[in-house]
């Protein structure tokens, strides 16, 4: 088959991905609104949630650069602001001077607990419908 034959359907398809993305983003970064948190500052949480339950559990930002759909510079903004709203704590990395670690607060740990049922049922209702 060419490449002009299946050019079309994978065009659709494409679209259709970008479609189920952008309404589930947008649900839930309704669900999470009220909590004063988008769909991407929850990602974060919850990557950092799922590092592990014990405090002091920690991930470096460069890591999170492959997970969350971000470009690094935006990432690092949202770092901050999550760092200024005491959701999470940076601190320098002592093996790597230039890395930088990022670790959820425990208030930063309750709020993802709060919300993951509003995340988890947003995805449900774009995903499963």
């Amino acid at each position: 088959m060419g490449a002009n034959a299946a050019g079309p359907r994978l065009e659709e398809q494409w679209r259709d991905i970008l479609s189920v993305h952008a309404r589930t983003m947008c649900e839930i970064d309704r669900a999470l609104h009220p909590h004063g948190l988008g769909a991407s500052d929850f990602e974060v949480l919850d990557i950092l949630a799922s590092e592990g339950p014990d405090a002091g559990e920690h991930c470096r930002v460069q890591n999170l650069v492959g997970r969350v759909h971000l470009s690094q510079s935006a990432l690092s903004r949202l770092i901050g602001r999550l760092e200024k709203e005491g959701l999470v704590e940076r601190s320098v990395c002592a093996e790597d001077r230039r890395g930088v670690w990022v670790s959820l607060t425990a208030r930063g740990r309750a709020l993802h607990a709060e919300v993951l049922p509003l995340q988890r049922a947003a995805l449900a209702r774009t995903l499963n419908g």
